[in-house]
């Protein structure tokens, strides 16, 4: 399978900072524990934990012909789901490099880190 390079694996923060400002049509998916979630996150996001998308991935079904961005603490799992993501036939979804680590230090400054 080839990669689509409209749509490499991963984005930049900034790039997604872009497309929230541009009010590009994606969805901003968190893929971390609920726990982490409360304690710091980037606004207008749908939460569903790498450890619950088997039994939930039903839920993004109607999203499967649109941009995805996957995001977590450093982009590890948020890498990993992505690419499950594209084997489940959805094309256009991608992992936020450096996760919600580097989102505080390059793109909100006021968010905390852990």
């Amino acid at each position: 399978m080839t990669e689509d390079h409209a749509f490499p694996i991963e984005i930049d923060c900034q790039a997604v900072q872009r497309l929230r400002r541009e009010a590009a049509d994606f969805l901003l998916l968190d893929c971390r524990e609920p726990a982490e979630f409360e304690r710091v996150r980037i606004e207008g996001t749908t939460l569903i934990p790498m450890s619950e998308l088997g039994r939930r991935a039903a839920e993004l079904l109607e999203h499967q012909q649109r941009r995805i961005v996957v995001y977590c603490h450093l982009g590890g799992r948020s890498l990993r789901v992505a690419q499950w993501l594209r084997e489940q036939g959805y094309a256009q979804a991608q992992s936020m490099a450096g996760g919600i680590d580097a989102w505080a230090k390059s793109v909100d400054p006021d968010l905390p880190t852990y």
